[in-house]
């Protein structure tokens, strides 16, 4: 089954849930490097919805916003590998720094964050608000870091 659009797109597929009463969740990130954060992350976000879509930041936004080094992994494999997991029904890509765009795109019920966020210090609440969905925190403590473990797999024993 294919799990990847364009967020235009993919807000027509979701249309038919929607008006099935499927609550769909959206969450977001860069998943540069995927570890086991980022499945406890989308497990419990999926836990919590009927349809789960992930946008990820595109290589640009990616540079933009970790720096000139990253991301490691291109777009279309970090597209590929999320679409992998089966917690996961559906992966798009946004470049702007903000999911602000694609929520009003796809117009989700819930937006996930992980829990390095509250639900005051996600930047998009009022954005969810808007639509008449609502923001909910998921995953694991967040012990776990993509950055951390590239500068982790850059250290020697030297």
């Amino acid at each position: 089954m294919q799990k990847i659009y364009p967020r235009e797109q993919l807000s027509h597929l979701l249309e038919p849930h929607k008006e099935a009463g499927h609550q769909v969740g959206f969450a977001n990130g860069c998943f540069d490097v995927l570890h086991v954060g980022h499945i406890r992350y989308l497990r419990d976000a999926r836990a919590h919805c009927d349809i789960l879509v992930v946008a990820l930041n595109d290589d640009e936004s990616v540079r933009r916003l970790k720096g000139p080094q990253r991301p490691l992994i291109p777009l279309a494999e970090r597209m590929e590998l999320v679409a992998a997991l089966e917690s996961v029904d559906f992966v798009t890509f946004f470049n702007e720094d903000t999911v602000e765009k694609t929520l009003r795109i796809l117009k989700p019920d819930i937006q996930f964050k992980g829990t390095d966020y509250t639900p005051e210090t996600v930047p998009e609440r009022h954005v969810m608000a808007e639509l008449g969905g609502k923001v909910m925190i998921a995953g694991d403590p967040k012990n776990h870091s993509t950055t951390e473990l590239i500068e982790k797999m850059g250290e020697t024993d030297e």
